[in-house]
């Protein structure tokens, strides 16, 4: 079958030929339907080898769905047929955490070097994949898996981070969205869905901001230190209850820091390597500084929920699966609006 790989360190991915999975006791195999890019992968193909760390050659694609082909002994929850979404952040299932679908926190997934699909085990970008437990696997439910396939990680991601700031987030609140790309255009979708605040949004350009928009922003401004002043005005000189960087390089950090109000939320999504100064002074009384990762098999289903309520919405472009580098190339140069969606089977 086909599979886009990472296959040398600091090289561009390639679509090359491997042999066809097969399927063991309590895994499914998956004929997938669509995957996602993700800015992760570009994070992980830019480390240097020493820090490099999921093996190659990596089969890509932490956003997956697809059909049900066979399963192993044991599977007994899908079958053959059913349409499925992959819950990414596989963990062991026996912790405190994942006993709570927690997976995202497993406390023994790097002692027993679990990985997640397209981040240490094979991926989605590949005509087939293998599910390692049926736990993994929610039903899409007549919601379709190539518009829906990036709410795995593009909608999990940042409705866990909201999630955490919803007690802060009533009638009469401000949230800002830092990054309206990938992830951020649907972190504007989900406070406007589930909070009661007023959403701004700040990016680069206006390009990106029109996008925020048209998917709910109350205000944009352009993400410079500027924003700061007029978030402080718009709000009477308080701040933010809530700020989202969905970026999180230094400059942006150092913005969600300056314009949360006192007892704010101060949530940093972003792998950009940005950290933010904490201490008597430095941000406001009583802040709270949060770095999630990902988010709960529960959770995953509430943002089905809320697609399927039509609620939320990406906004995507898609490949073949040949045509996946070229994906690859115009998220690397900051091209891609929204999310790009692979087409392995066409």
């Amino acid at each position: 079958m086909k599979a886009l790989q990472y296959r040398e360190i600091g090289s561009r991915p390639v679509v090359v030929e491997v042999p066809d999975p097969e399927v063991g006791p309590g895994q499914v195999l998956l004929k997938v339907t669509a995957a996602g890019v993700c800015h992760s992968d570009e994070f992980i193909m830019g480390l240097p080898a020493e820090q490099y760390v999921y093996g190659l050659p990596l089969t890509l694609g932490h956003e997956g769905a697809g059909i049900v082909e066979a399963v192993g002994a044991g599977v007994t929850g899908v079958h053959p047929g059913d349409a499925v979404a992959v819950y990414g952040p596989w963990g062991c299932g026996r912790c405190h955490m994942c006993a709570q679908g927690k997976e995202n926190y497993c406390l023994n997934a790097q002692a027993e070097e679990i990985r997640p699909p397209g981040l240490g085990a094979p991926g989605s970008m590949a005509e087939y994949m293998i599910v390692d437990s049926e736990r993994h696997l929610v039903p899409l439910d007549g919601l379709d898996p190539v518009k829906n396939v990036s709410l795995t990680d593009a909608g999990l991601t940042p409705y866990h981070a909201i999630k955490n700031s919803l007690p802060k987030l009533g009638a009469g609140t401000t949230a800002v969205v830092i990054g309206t790309g990938g992830l951020g255009h649907v972190g504007i979708q989900i406070l406007r869905a589930i909070s009661g605040a007023t959403v701004i949004a700040l990016d680069v350009n206006q390009e990106k901001l029109d996008l925020a928009t048209a998917v709910g922003a109350h205000r944009t401004f352009l993400s410079n230190p500027d924003a700061v002043a007029s978030v402080k005005e718009l709000t009477g000189g308080r701040g933010a209850d809530a700020v989202f960087d969905f970026v999180g390089v230094q400059p942006t950090v150092e913005l969600a820091g300056a314009m949360a109000a006192a007892e704010g939320d101060v949530t940093i999504v972003g792998i950009g390597g940005g950290a933010l100064a904490v201490g008597f002074g430095r941000i406001a009384y009583d802040v709270a500084v949060r770095t999630p990762y990902w988010g709960s098999r529960a959770e995953l289903i509430e943002v089905l929920d809320l697609a399927r309520a039509g609620q939320v919405e990406v906004e995507i472009e898609t490949y073949s699966l040949d045509e996946a580098p070229t994906a690859y190339e115009r998220l690397h140069e900051g091209k891609i609006r929204g999310r790009a969606v692979i087409l392995p089977n066409g």
